[in-house]
Protein backbone atom coordinates (compact mmCIF):
# COMPACT_ATOMS: atom_id res chain seq x y z
CA UNK A 1 0.00 0.00 0.00
CA UNK A 2 1.23 3.45 -0.90
CA UNK A 3 -0.13 6.84 0.01
CA UNK A 4 -1.40 8.65 -3.06
CA UNK A 5 -3.30 11.86 -3.53
CA UNK A 6 -6.80 11.78 -5.05
CA UNK A 7 -5.36 13.28 -8.27
CA UNK A 8 -2.59 10.69 -8.43
CA UNK A 9 -5.11 7.90 -7.93
CA UNK A 10 -7.24 9.15 -10.82
CA UNK A 11 -4.18 9.57 -13.02
CA UNK A 12 -3.03 6.04 -12.23
CA UNK A 13 -6.47 4.61 -13.01
CA UNK A 14 -6.51 6.28 -16.42
CA UNK A 15 -2.94 5.21 -17.17
CA UNK A 16 -3.64 1.59 -16.25
CA UNK A 17 -6.82 1.42 -18.32
CA UNK A 18 -5.20 3.07 -21.33
CA UNK A 19 -2.34 0.58 -21.11
CA UNK A 20 -4.78 -2.32 -20.79
CA UNK A 21 -7.13 -1.32 -23.62
CA UNK A 22 -6.10 0.69 -26.67
CA UNK A 23 -9.74 1.75 -27.17
CA UNK A 24 -9.58 3.95 -24.07
CA UNK A 25 -8.77 7.58 -24.77
CA UNK A 26 -9.34 10.93 -23.11
CA UNK A 27 -10.62 14.24 -24.45
CA UNK A 28 -11.25 17.65 -22.91
CA UNK A 29 -10.10 21.23 -22.61
CA UNK A 30 -6.35 21.73 -22.05
CA UNK A 31 -5.84 18.16 -20.86
CA UNK A 32 -2.87 17.42 -23.15
CA UNK A 33 0.66 18.70 -22.65
CA UNK A 34 2.76 19.35 -19.59
CA UNK A 35 0.02 20.72 -17.34
CA UNK A 36 -2.45 17.86 -17.73
CA UNK A 37 -5.60 19.89 -17.37
CA UNK A 38 -6.75 22.48 -14.87
CA UNK A 39 -6.41 20.00 -12.02
CA UNK A 40 -3.50 17.95 -13.42
CA UNK A 41 -5.41 14.68 -13.59
CA UNK A 42 -3.91 13.84 -17.00
CA UNK A 43 -0.39 15.08 -16.20
CA UNK A 44 2.25 12.98 -17.98
CA UNK A 45 -0.24 11.00 -20.05
CA UNK A 46 0.38 12.87 -23.31
CA UNK A 47 4.06 11.96 -23.18
CA UNK A 48 3.18 8.32 -22.62
CA UNK A 49 0.23 7.85 -24.98
CA UNK A 50 0.49 10.71 -27.45
CA UNK A 51 -1.90 13.49 -28.57
CA UNK A 52 -4.19 11.05 -30.42
CA UNK A 53 -5.26 9.43 -27.15
CA UNK A 54 -5.01 12.51 -24.91
CA UNK A 55 -6.91 14.96 -27.10
CA UNK A 56 -7.36 18.67 -26.55
CA UNK A 57 -10.75 19.95 -27.67
CA UNK A 58 -12.31 23.32 -28.46
CA UNK A 59 -13.88 25.21 -25.57
CA UNK A 60 -17.27 23.63 -26.19
CA UNK A 61 -18.75 21.10 -23.79
CA UNK A 62 -21.38 20.17 -26.38
CA UNK A 63 -18.57 19.20 -28.76
CA UNK A 64 -16.69 17.27 -26.06
CA UNK A 65 -19.67 15.13 -25.05
CA UNK A 66 -21.03 14.83 -28.59
CA UNK A 67 -17.69 13.61 -29.94
CA UNK A 68 -17.19 11.27 -26.99
CA UNK A 69 -20.67 9.82 -27.41
CA UNK A 70 -20.09 9.18 -31.09
CA UNK A 71 -16.81 7.46 -30.30
CA UNK A 72 -18.44 5.33 -27.59
CA UNK A 73 -21.25 3.97 -29.76
CA UNK A 74 -18.77 3.12 -32.52
CA UNK A 75 -16.53 1.00 -30.32
CA UNK A 76 -14.19 3.26 -28.38
CA UNK A 77 -14.10 3.87 -24.61
CA UNK A 78 -13.76 7.63 -24.16
CA UNK A 79 -13.15 9.52 -20.93
CA UNK A 80 -14.56 13.01 -21.41
CA UNK A 81 -13.38 15.66 -18.96
CA UNK A 82 -15.53 18.67 -18.12
CA UNK A 83 -13.29 21.20 -16.44
CA UNK A 84 -16.11 22.10 -14.02
CA UNK A 85 -19.27 20.09 -13.52
CA UNK A 86 -21.18 23.38 -13.82
CA UNK A 87 -20.32 23.33 -17.53
CA UNK A 88 -22.37 20.17 -18.02
CA UNK A 89 -25.32 22.53 -18.43
CA UNK A 90 -23.96 23.38 -21.88
CA UNK A 91 -24.02 19.69 -22.84
CA UNK A 92 -27.26 18.54 -21.21
CA UNK A 93 -28.89 17.56 -24.52
CA UNK A 94 -25.98 15.26 -25.33
CA UNK A 95 -25.94 13.80 -21.81
CA UNK A 96 -29.65 13.56 -21.02
CA UNK A 97 -31.36 13.12 -24.38
CA UNK A 98 -28.66 11.17 -26.20
CA UNK A 99 -26.10 9.33 -24.05
CA UNK A 100 -28.59 8.24 -21.37
CA UNK A 101 -31.21 6.99 -23.85
CA UNK A 102 -29.45 5.52 -26.88
CA UNK A 103 -28.95 2.03 -25.48
CA UNK A 104 -32.58 1.82 -24.37
CA UNK A 105 -34.01 3.23 -27.58
CA UNK A 106 -31.97 0.81 -29.70
CA UNK A 107 -33.10 -2.17 -27.66
CA UNK A 108 -29.65 -2.82 -26.25
CA UNK A 109 -28.08 -3.24 -29.68
CA UNK A 110 -25.61 -0.42 -28.99
CA UNK A 111 -23.32 -0.01 -26.01
CA UNK A 112 -22.39 3.42 -24.62
CA UNK A 113 -19.10 2.94 -22.70
CA UNK A 114 -18.68 6.64 -21.94
CA UNK A 115 -17.21 8.15 -18.76
CA UNK A 116 -17.89 11.85 -18.18
CA UNK A 117 -15.60 13.22 -15.47
CA UNK A 118 -16.26 16.55 -13.85
CA UNK A 119 -15.40 18.20 -10.58
CA UNK A 120 -17.93 20.02 -8.49
CA UNK A 121 -18.38 21.52 -5.09
CA UNK A 122 -17.28 24.64 -3.27
CA UNK A 123 -14.36 25.51 -1.01
CA UNK A 124 -11.96 27.40 -3.26
CA UNK A 125 -13.70 30.70 -3.79
CA UNK A 126 -14.64 29.89 -7.38
CA UNK A 127 -18.05 31.56 -6.97
CA UNK A 128 -21.52 30.66 -8.19
CA UNK A 129 -20.77 29.40 -11.72
CA UNK A 130 -17.87 27.12 -10.77
CA UNK A 131 -18.86 25.68 -7.37
CA UNK A 132 -22.14 23.82 -7.75
CA UNK A 133 -22.97 20.28 -6.65
CA UNK A 134 -25.26 19.03 -9.42
CA UNK A 135 -25.31 15.28 -8.85
CA UNK A 136 -29.08 15.21 -8.23
CA UNK A 137 -29.65 16.39 -11.81
CA UNK A 138 -28.08 13.24 -13.18
CA UNK A 139 -29.56 10.88 -10.59
CA UNK A 140 -32.98 11.83 -11.98
CA UNK A 141 -32.12 10.54 -15.48
CA UNK A 142 -32.68 6.82 -16.18
CA UNK A 143 -29.75 5.39 -18.10
CA UNK A 144 -26.97 7.24 -16.29
CA UNK A 145 -24.71 5.74 -13.62
CA UNK A 146 -23.69 8.39 -11.06
CA UNK A 147 -20.54 7.98 -8.97
CA UNK A 148 -19.13 10.26 -6.23
CA UNK A 149 -15.95 8.86 -4.68
CA UNK A 150 -14.54 10.45 -1.55
CA UNK A 151 -11.13 8.77 -1.10
CA UNK A 152 -8.15 8.08 -3.38
CA UNK A 153 -8.79 4.33 -3.00
CA UNK A 154 -12.39 4.69 -4.10
CA UNK A 155 -11.55 7.19 -6.83
CA UNK A 156 -9.10 4.82 -8.52
CA UNK A 157 -11.12 1.64 -8.11
CA UNK A 158 -14.40 3.20 -9.21
CA UNK A 159 -12.89 5.02 -12.19
CA UNK A 160 -11.44 1.76 -13.47
CA UNK A 161 -14.84 0.09 -13.05
CA UNK A 162 -16.53 3.01 -14.80
CA UNK A 163 -14.19 2.84 -17.79
CA UNK A 164 -14.95 -0.88 -18.20
CA UNK A 165 -18.71 -0.39 -17.91
CA UNK A 166 -20.83 -0.42 -21.07
CA UNK A 167 -23.17 2.35 -19.88
CA UNK A 168 -22.66 6.13 -19.60
CA UNK A 169 -21.20 7.14 -16.25
CA UNK A 170 -21.19 10.55 -14.60
CA UNK A 171 -18.02 10.44 -12.50
CA UNK A 172 -18.19 13.38 -10.11
CA UNK A 173 -15.04 14.47 -8.28
CA UNK A 174 -14.61 17.29 -5.75
CA UNK A 175 -12.11 20.11 -6.03
CA UNK A 176 -11.37 20.00 -2.29
CA UNK A 177 -10.48 16.31 -2.42
CA UNK A 178 -7.83 16.48 -5.14
CA UNK A 179 -4.98 17.08 -2.70
CA UNK A 180 -6.28 14.66 -0.05
CA UNK A 181 -4.22 11.51 0.47
CA UNK A 182 -4.98 7.91 1.28
CA UNK A 183 -3.68 4.36 0.98
CA UNK A 184 -3.93 2.79 -2.48
CA UNK A 185 -2.74 -0.77 -3.29
CA UNK A 186 0.04 -1.22 -5.80
CA UNK A 187 -1.66 -4.23 -7.34
CA UNK A 188 -4.67 -3.82 -9.62
CA UNK A 189 -8.10 -3.71 -7.97
CA UNK A 190 -11.63 -2.60 -8.82
CA UNK A 191 -14.28 -1.06 -6.58
CA UNK A 192 -17.70 -2.42 -7.58
CA UNK A 193 -20.26 0.06 -8.86
CA UNK A 194 -23.36 0.17 -6.67
CA UNK A 195 -21.73 -0.83 -3.38
CA UNK A 196 -21.62 1.54 -0.41
CA UNK A 197 -18.92 1.41 2.25
CA UNK A 198 -19.16 1.78 6.01
CA UNK A 199 -16.36 4.26 6.67
CA UNK A 200 -16.86 4.06 10.44
CA UNK A 201 -18.85 1.46 12.35
CA UNK A 202 -21.21 2.57 15.10
CA UNK A 203 -24.36 1.66 17.00
CA UNK A 204 -26.23 4.86 17.97
CA UNK A 205 -26.93 6.74 14.72
CA UNK A 206 -26.27 6.31 10.98
CA UNK A 207 -24.76 9.26 9.11
CA UNK A 208 -25.00 8.87 5.33
CA UNK A 209 -22.66 11.37 3.68
CA UNK A 210 -21.39 11.97 0.16
CA UNK A 211 -18.14 13.24 -1.36
CA UNK A 212 -16.37 15.92 0.73
CA UNK A 213 -19.05 15.67 3.41
CA UNK A 214 -17.83 12.15 4.25
CA UNK A 215 -14.84 13.68 6.02
CA UNK A 216 -16.96 16.21 7.89
CA UNK A 217 -19.20 13.33 8.96
CA UNK A 218 -16.18 11.36 10.17
CA UNK A 219 -14.95 14.40 12.09
CA UNK A 220 -18.39 14.79 13.62
CA UNK A 221 -18.40 11.11 14.59
CA UNK A 222 -15.12 11.52 16.45
CA UNK A 223 -16.46 14.61 18.19
CA UNK A 224 -19.63 12.75 19.15
CA UNK A 225 -17.59 9.81 20.45
CA UNK A 226 -16.12 12.12 23.07
CA UNK A 227 -19.68 12.60 24.32
CA UNK A 228 -20.42 8.89 24.35
CA UNK A 229 -22.31 8.75 21.04
CA UNK A 230 -21.24 5.98 18.65
CA UNK A 231 -22.00 7.10 15.09
CA UNK A 232 -21.81 4.91 11.99
CA UNK A 233 -20.73 6.73 8.80
CA UNK A 234 -21.74 5.36 5.40
CA UNK A 235 -20.42 6.60 2.07
CA UNK A 236 -22.75 5.49 -0.76
CA UNK A 237 -19.91 6.03 -3.27
CA UNK A 238 -22.37 5.29 -6.08
CA UNK A 239 -25.59 7.30 -6.09
CA UNK A 240 -27.08 5.42 -9.06
CA UNK A 241 -27.39 2.52 -8.52
CA UNK A 242 -27.83 3.19 -4.80
CA UNK A 243 -26.86 0.49 -2.31
CA UNK A 244 -30.10 0.44 -0.33
CA UNK A 245 -29.21 -2.74 1.54
CA UNK A 246 -26.16 -1.32 3.30
CA UNK A 247 -28.00 1.87 4.29
CA UNK A 248 -31.14 0.10 5.51
CA UNK A 249 -29.17 -2.52 7.42
CA UNK A 250 -27.33 0.22 9.28
CA UNK A 251 -30.50 2.18 10.06
CA UNK A 252 -32.22 -0.95 11.36
CA UNK A 253 -29.27 -1.35 13.73
CA UNK A 254 -28.95 2.26 14.92
CA UNK A 255 -32.63 3.34 14.60
CA UNK A 256 -31.64 6.89 13.62
CA UNK A 257 -30.37 8.48 10.41
CA UNK A 258 -28.82 11.76 9.30
CA UNK A 259 -28.19 12.38 5.59
CA UNK A 260 -25.54 14.97 4.66
CA UNK A 261 -24.61 16.39 1.26
CA UNK A 262 -23.12 19.64 0.02
CA UNK A 263 -25.71 20.23 -2.70
CA UNK A 264 -28.75 22.35 -1.98
CA UNK A 265 -30.91 20.57 0.58
CA UNK A 266 -34.09 21.17 -1.40
CA UNK A 267 -34.54 18.29 -3.88
CA UNK A 268 -31.03 16.97 -3.20
CA UNK A 269 -30.05 13.29 -3.20
CA UNK A 270 -30.62 13.34 0.57
CA UNK A 271 -34.35 13.68 -0.04
CA UNK A 272 -34.36 10.43 -2.01
CA UNK A 273 -32.32 8.60 0.61
CA UNK A 274 -34.50 9.93 3.44
CA UNK A 275 -37.67 8.91 1.60
CA UNK A 276 -36.26 5.44 0.96
CA UNK A 277 -35.47 5.00 4.66
CA UNK A 278 -38.90 6.26 5.71
CA UNK A 279 -40.63 3.93 3.23
CA UNK A 280 -38.59 0.79 3.87
CA UNK A 281 -37.44 1.07 7.48
CA UNK A 282 -40.10 3.23 9.13
CA UNK A 283 -40.82 0.76 11.95
CA UNK A 284 -37.12 0.71 12.84
CA UNK A 285 -36.83 4.47 13.29
CA UNK A 286 -36.87 6.05 16.74
CA UNK A 287 -36.86 9.55 15.21
CA UNK A 288 -37.51 11.12 11.80
CA UNK A 289 -34.67 11.11 9.28
CA UNK A 290 -32.71 14.36 9.49
CA UNK A 291 -31.45 15.98 6.28
CA UNK A 292 -28.52 18.38 6.09
CA UNK A 293 -27.64 20.11 2.83
CA UNK A 294 -26.48 23.34 1.33
CA UNK A 295 -28.52 26.49 1.77
CA UNK A 296 -30.87 27.48 -1.06
CA UNK A 297 -28.52 30.05 -2.54
CA UNK A 298 -25.91 30.34 -5.28
CA UNK A 299 -22.47 29.66 -3.83
CA UNK A 300 -21.03 33.05 -2.76
CA UNK A 301 -17.58 34.28 -3.78
CA UNK A 302 -16.88 35.63 -0.28
CA UNK A 303 -14.93 32.97 1.68
CA UNK A 304 -16.92 33.63 4.85
CA UNK A 305 -20.26 33.35 3.08
CA UNK A 306 -19.10 30.36 1.05
CA UNK A 307 -18.30 28.44 4.23
CA UNK A 308 -21.69 29.25 5.68
CA UNK A 309 -23.55 27.96 2.60
CA UNK A 310 -22.75 24.27 3.13
CA UNK A 311 -23.02 21.92 6.13
CA UNK A 312 -20.31 22.15 8.77
CA UNK A 313 -19.02 19.50 11.14
CA UNK A 314 -20.68 21.35 14.01
CA UNK A 315 -24.05 21.25 12.24
CA UNK A 316 -23.73 17.49 11.78
CA UNK A 317 -22.98 17.09 15.49
CA UNK A 318 -25.98 19.26 16.38
CA UNK A 319 -28.25 17.25 14.07
CA UNK A 320 -27.23 13.97 15.70
CA UNK A 321 -27.73 15.37 19.19
CA UNK A 322 -31.17 16.62 18.17
CA UNK A 323 -32.12 13.11 17.08
CA UNK A 324 -30.88 11.64 20.36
Amino acid sequence: MRELSYVQALNEAIREEMSRDEKVFMLGEDIAGVHGGAFKVSKGLTEEFGPERIRNTPISEAVIIGAALGAAITGMRPIAELMYLDFSAVAMDQIVNQAAKIRYMLGGQSRVPLVIRGQGGSGRGNAAQHSQSLEAWFCHIPGLIVIQPSTPYDAKGLLKSAIRNDNPVMFIEHKMLYSSKGLVPEEEYLVPIGKAEIKRAGTDVTIIATSWMVFRALGAAEQLAADGVDAEVIDPRTLVPLDKETILSSVRKTNRAVVVHEATRFSGIGAEIAAMIQEEAFDDLDAPVFRLGGKFTPIPFSPVLEKSAIPTQEEIVAAVKALL
